[in-house]
């Protein structure tokens, strides 16, 4: 069975001409949406199987057009869903580089060992990403950002992220 993995939200139509409008989630997206590169639609339990016709950008959106797919009543059905990569698909990354898919669910914790909650969705700022994580004890989201004076470890196989907390951080 194949595993997928979540690339991006497809929000809306672009035009008449079956244009899809995706808000990604890779770090990767001009590899991920080149030209005929095979994505899958997960329309509710369905996968559809896609092969990327053209990508662009535009406002911050990535616009995909799918082979065979040329009208917009043809991509009404995808609005709203996530679009998904293979595993095979994937590349192997340089050290201390991650998949969201890696990131996303592992615990974090202060080196003084308190648990402080879930990564639940990775945001890009440019500068570095920031690790939204849902806290154990409740409350408001910790925004983590991904810079070495913050982030001390990372173990993939024990889904634990360990932090140095500077002053403001928790609060």
């Amino acid at each position: 069975m194949t595993e997928w993995y979540r690339v991006g939200k497809i929000v809306n139509t672009h035009g008449v001409r079956g244009e899809i409008r995706v808000i990604s989630a890779t770090d990767f997206a001009e590899e991920r949406y080149a030209k005929g590169t095979k994505l899958m639609v997960k329309v509710n339990d369905k996968e559809i199987p896609v092969i990327v016709a053209h990508h662009r950008t535009h406002k911050n959106f990535d616009l995909l057009q799918f082979e065979g797919y040329n009208n917009i009543n043809d991509v009404e059905v995808f609005k709203g869903h996530q679009l998904y990569v293979s595993a095979d698909q994937l590349n192997e990354l340089d050290e201390d580089e991650f998949y969201y898919h890696e990131i996303i669910g592992c615990t974090v914790m202060t080196e003084e060992g308190e648990d402080l909650g879930k990564v639940k969705e990775i945001i890009e700022t440019g500068a570095n990403d920031v690790w939204v994580v849902k806290r154990t004890a409740g409350g408001k989201d910790l925004l983590i950002p991904y810079i070495e004076q913050v982030v001390r470890e990372v173990e993939i196989d024990k889904k634990l992220i360990v932090i140095h907390v500077l002053e403001g951080l928790l609060e």
